[in-house]
C-alpha cells in the first residue's frame, strides 16, 4: 500500500501569514557583525571614546598640571605613562590629548560632509551645463596643495581650535562631493525623483527627502575613512607648531613635543603615537566593514 503524502495543517480561512521583513540597515547590521574585524575595531573605538571623555575622573592629575621635580620620569607607580619635562603626566595628557584629536576628526568631518554632500548632490541632480562647471571648479581645487591651503587658512585666521575645524573639513569635502555626484546622477533618474517632479515638488524638497536620504549608505562609510584622515592631517600640523596650542593639548602635538627628547626619553612619544595608531587602525577596520555591510553587492555572498 503506498505511502500518503504529509499535507501540512492549513491555516483558518481568513487568517494570514506575514513574513516578517528586514530593512536595509537591519541586514547591513547583520553583515556587519559577521565581520569580526569590524566589531574589533568598534570595540577598541568605543573604549578608547569613553575613557577620553572619562578622563576628568580616571585621570590621577589635571592634563596641565606641574611637577618640576619629576620632570622625564620614567612609566612607574607614580606616572604610569611617565611624565615629560615639566613634570606633567603623560597619562593624563594621552587622554585629554584623544578628546581634542577625536573632537578635531568628528567636526572637521561634519564640515567636510555639510559642504560635499550639498555640493555633490546639487551637481549631480542638476547635471548638464552645471554639472560641468561645478565639477570643474573641483578639479581645480583638487590641483592645489590642500595642506597647504590649510596652513595659509591657519595663518590667516589664526591659530585657535575652531579655525582649525573649519580649515581642515574645507579641503576634505572635495572627495566627498564626487562620490555624492556621481550617486546622486543615477538618481535622478528614478522613477520617485520623476513621480515628486510631478507633482510639484521644487529642487530642495527633492534633494531632502529623495536624493539625500538614498545617500546614506557612501556618506556614512566616507565619514567612518575621513575622521582618521583628518586626524592625521591635525596630528601633522600639530608636528609643524600649527595645530592646538599649549597648555591644550592633542596626540600629534604630544608626538611633537616628544620627537625632541626620543633619543633620552622615548615614553614621551611613544604613548601618544600608540594611541593614535590604535585609533586609526579601529576606524579603518570600522569603516572597511561598514563599507563591505552597505554594499547591496555583498549581500549574495553571504
Amino acid at each position: 500500500m503506498p505511502k500518503q503524502a504529509h499535507i501540512p495543517a492549513t491555516r483558518p480561512e481568513g487568517e494570514l501569514e506575514y513574513l516578517e521583513g528586514v530593512s536595509l540597515w537591519q541586514d547591513a547590521w547583520r553583515r556587519l557583525k559577521s565581520n569580526k574585524m569590524a566589531m574589533f575595531g568598534g570595540g577598541i573605538l568605543l573604549l578608547i571614546i569613553i575613557a577620553c571623555i572619562l578622563s576628568p575622573w580616571i585621570s590621577p592629575y589635571s592634563y596641565w598640571e606641574i611637577h618640576h621635580a619629576d620632570a622625564n620620569l620614567p612609566p612607574g607607580a607614580k606616572y604610569w605613562f611617565g611624565a615629560d619635562h615639566l613634570g606633567r603626566d603623560i597619562f593624563s595628557r594621552v587622554l585629554f590629548g584623544g578628546r581634542i584629536s577625536l573632537l578635531v576628526g568628528v567636526v572637521a568631518t561634519t564640515v567636510s560632509l555639510i559642504i560635499g554632500v550639498t555640493y555633490g548632490a546639487l551637481s549631480g541632480y542638476l547635471g548638464g551645463r552645471v554639472d560641468n562647471i561645478m565639477m570643474r571648479f573641483v578639479d581645480i581645487l583638487y590641483g592645489l596643495p590642500f595642506m597647504f591651503f590649510v596652513i595659509i587658512l591657519v595663518v590667516v585666521f589664526g591659530r585657535n581650535i575652531i579655525n582649525l575645524f573649519i580649515a581642515l573639513g574645507a579641503v576634505q569635502w572635495l572627495t566627498m562631493s564626487r562620490i555624492t555626484r556621481g550617486q546622486a546622477l543615477s538618481i535622478r533618474a528614478k522613477e520617485y525623483i520623476m513621480a515628486a517632479r510631478t507633482t510639484g515638488s521644487n529642487t530642495p524638497q527633492i534633494l531632502l527627502r529623495h536624493v539625500v536620504p538614498n545617500l546614506l549608505g557612501p556618506i556614512v562609510v566616507y565619514a567612518t575613512l575621513t575622521v582618521p584622515a583628518v586626524m592625521l592631517e591635525e596630528a601633522f600640523l600639530s608636528f609643524l607648531g600649527l595645530g592646538v596650542q599649549a597648555p591644550m593639548a592633542s596626540w600629534g602635538s604630544l608626538a611633537s613635543d616628544g620627537i625632541a627628547t626620543i633619543e633620552y626619553y622615548p615614553w614621551q612619544i611613544f604613548f601618544p603615537g600608540l594611541a593614535l595608531a590604535v585609533t586609526l587602525f579601529s576606524l579603518n577596520f570600522l569603516g572597511e566593514g561598514l563599507r563591505d555591510a552597505l554594499d547591496p553587492q555583498m549581500k549574495d555572498k553571504n
